[in-house]
């Protein structure tokens, strides 16, 4: 997915070795940061240049390779995923406990939870920590990551 980048950095004379691009690809893998433009830009300038030297190099390979991401809708990538909602219930039903379901039910179901967090990821226009309402982290929101909300989807 990212070799379009790795080959452009070394094509621009940026010294980035294998060993750094799996380094960069794993701390992807692990979500050290989700759907956030500058964090994903520090990750991997911070695994990929070794010499401070080569910052304003892979600062021009950064800009061309990513240019217009921020400019991607939530609907374009909402339709992008393609997840199929069965496929989102039986994911559900192996990994939530009955008393978890019962609280999603409570909600108003399934649908409605995934109804009203496509509407908020169409309202939420930054990064959100903490509070009750906007999809982030460390929160009671339904929705985000590191939070404490039993009815809540895990997103991140």
């Amino acid at each position: 997915m990212f070799l379009v980048f790795f080959e452009a950095l070394r094509t621009a004379k940026v010294p980035v070795s294998l060993r750094e691009y799996l380094s960069f690809l794993e701390a992807v893998k692990t979500g050290l940061v989700t759907y956030n433009v500058e964090g994903f830009y520090y990750l991997a300038r911070t695994t990929m240049v070794k010499d401070e030297r080569n910052l304003d190099r892979f600062d021009q390979v950064f800009a061309h390779v990513f240019k217009g991401m921020e400019d991607i809708s939530t609907d374009a990538i909402l339709e992008a995923a393609n997840v199929p909602h069965d496929w989102l219930e039986k994911h559900a039903e192996k990994h939530l406990s009955a008393q978890e379901k019962a609280e999603i039910e409570a909600l108003g179901g399934f649908d409605r939870l995934m109804e009203t967090l496509k509407k908020r990821l169409e309202e939420q226009r930054k990064r959100h920590q903490g509070g009750n309402k906007w999809i982030g982290t460390a929160g009671t929101s339904p929705f985000g990551a590191y939070g404490f909300n039993p009815e809540g989807v895990r997103i991140g």
